[in-house]
């Protein structure tokens, strides 16, 4: 019996089908792994079916999904897994990783998970502050208004305790909506208005800055959020950049590593 213990990190996040985002958001997140953890070899794997899909067919480009990896990882002869997730929020997504990584517990002498993003009060605060650092040029006049996925889960109610937190954190011009939930957009036009800024900077609340910072937020259909917070008769900035381009934000991704790390 070999009592080697070789361990790995699976990256598991949604994906995207746009190369130019994913190569400073995944990919860099993937690399900030392999620095902090030069020891352990990290393999990747998507959650979107549609996307890897989309890859292999446009690209040939092929991306494992969490079983396939988990295939892998075992035919490699990797004892322990600790799976990190670049998931947001412990959504949808993030219960179905699990499962599939789980349904191979007998491969392994053991499978642990990071948690996402935000998770704890703690990481919200983190998430805050890294978001601070991002926008440290952003005036009174200007409103910040970040695009959020949304999901019919209950974890969805992080997005609106995280738009609490920004203003009792004193960035009263902070706002966080959804794209599919709430807080959504009629809610965010209340709360904008309220503020009465001169200017309004979308960015998206996204791992990365694909389809949804693209079209429905930087878009020019007039369901964009540009266009209707054009039609409010505000200047509109967009900023398309996810959040796997902040320092801070893959930072915190370690540090969930590192807990699960003993």
């Amino acid at each position: 019996m070999n009592t080697e213990t070789k361990k790995a990190i699976l990256a598991v996040s949604f994906g995207t089908s746009h190369e130019d985002t994913r190569k400073v958001t995944i990919d860099a997140i993937e690399d900030s792994m392999r620095q902090a953890f030069p020891e352990y070899p990290v393999y990747r794997a998507w959650t979107s079916k549609m996307i890897i899909r989309k890859l292999k067919n446009r690209d040939n480009i092929i991306v494992p999904t969490v079983k396939e990896a988990m295939e892998q990882m075992a035919a490699d002869g990797i004892t322990d897994v600790l799976v990190q997730p670049t998931h947001v929020i412990n959504g949808i997504e993030n219960d179905r990783m699990k499962e599939d990584a789980l349904s191979f517990r007998d491969s392994f002498h053991s499978i642990s998970f990071g948690d996402p993003l935000l998770t704890t009060e703690d990481d919200s605060h983190k998430v805050i502050a890294a978001i601070a650092r991002e926008f440290s040029h952003i005036t009174k006049d200007q409103a910040l208004v970040f695009m959020g996925h949304g999901t019919t889960h209950f974890a969805n109610s992080i997005y609106a305790a995280l738009d609490y937190t920004f203003k009792d954190k004193g960035y009263h011009n902070f706002f966080l909506g959804t794209v599919e939930a709430y807080p959504s957009m009629e809610s965010l036009k209340k709360m904008v208005k309220a503020y009465r800024p001169k200017e309004v900077v979308l960015a998206p609340f996204m791992i990365v800055a694909g389809d949804h910072a693209k079209n429905d937020m930087a878009g020019d259909d007039p369901e964009s959020w540009y266009s209707q917070f054009k039609d409010e008769g505000y200047e509109v900035k967009t900023v398309l950049k996810g959040l796997g381009e902040y320092e801070g934000i893959r930072s915190l991704f370690i540090d969930h590593i590192r807990a699960i790390d003993r």
